[in-house]
């Protein structure tokens, strides 16, 4: 039987978090994803608002904020602009492992450590499950070690679905991302029960479908009846319908806008829809 939506309390307000299935630990349910928006050189003007997005991501009740070595400059940014700030207590590092071979991947966590300037990252994945088999024995090693808490897959895009679920069922992965959002479903057939059935935990990229979502929606009225779940925006329209998925830990939007950062982090205060509202938010979008 489905689970009813919960809003677990936590800092900030009530700000809502999510167990990590197989520890316990609460996550809080939004983070930052740093893919283009955090690709910035070092004097690059953005930087200054980047490291306000981070500041107000802790403030508000935030701590995820999730890499990849694919992302250009954006694991130095984070790792510059967190020491910068002395946020490194309170922020939960992700990042990915993202080449072939032992010795390179190796390679390539150890020079995301430096980059981030952490001496042991939260979380690990392997990036679009590349070289999967051979990254997954490297990574239960360094957990073992100490030197990164958890371990993860990753995907984009549904055609790597079977493959998720064959590997969480497996039950050897501590984290899976994928792509899910009101535009792109299919992760609620299989995938999800999976992750669900599994003790996985689920971060959920592309939430807003690349920003397909907001064209969609463009000029349209947000349904009055979206207050019935404390939605004042079509951000948080997109990323509440998401939360209130039971086996959804965290989403994570990408922005450099601090704007848009409080905009997005409000989805994860007051009420989530049930299942009816859910349906009728997937039924509005569609007809417009």
């Amino acid at each position: 039987m489905a689970r009813r939506p919960r809003a677990a309390s936590g800092r900030a307000g009530g700000f809502l978090k999510r167990p990590i299935p197989r520890s316990g630990e609460l996550l809080p349910a939004l983070g930052v994803g740093t893919w283009q928006t955090f690709d910035v050189g070092p004097d690059d003007p953005a930087r200054a608002e980047l490291s306000d997005v981070l500041r107000e991501l802790v403030a508000l009740g935030g701590s995820v904020i999730d890499s990849s070595p694919m992302y250009g400059e954006a694991e130095r940014v984070v790792g510059d602009l967190a020491a910068a700030a002395k946020l490194r207590p309170s922020l939960f590092l992700a990042t990915k492992v993202w080449t072939s071979g032992r010795e390179a991947g190796i390679q390539q966590m150890e020079r995301s450590l430096k980059l981030m300037r952490a001496g042991r990252l939260d979380l690990i994945q392997v990036h679009n499950l590349l070289d999967v088999a051979i990254h997954t024995r490297t990574l239960q090693e360094w957990k073992a070690a100490g030197r990164v808490r958890y371990l993860g897959i990753t995907h984009y895009h549904e055609g790597a679905y079977r493959d998720l679920e064959r590997l969480v069922r497996t039950r050897d992965y501590d984290f899976v991302q994928f792509n899910y959002s009101m535009a792109e479903r299919e992760a609620e057939s299989r995938l999800l029960p999976a992750c669900a059935d599994s003790g996985t935990a689920v971060i959920v990229n592309r939430p807003f479908s690349m920003a397909g979502l907001f064209g969609r929606v463009k000029g349209k009225p947000l349904p009055p009846w979206a207050a019935e779940f404390d939605c004042a925006s079509w951000a948080q329209f997109f990323l509440k319908w998401i939360l209130s998925h039971p086996a959804v830990t965290c989403a994570i939007p990408g922005t450099r806008r601090l704007a848009h950062l409080r905009d997005n982090m409000r989805a994860a205060l007051g009420k989530l829809p049930d299942a009816k509202q859910r349906r009728r938010m997937v039924e509005y979008l569609e007809s417009l």
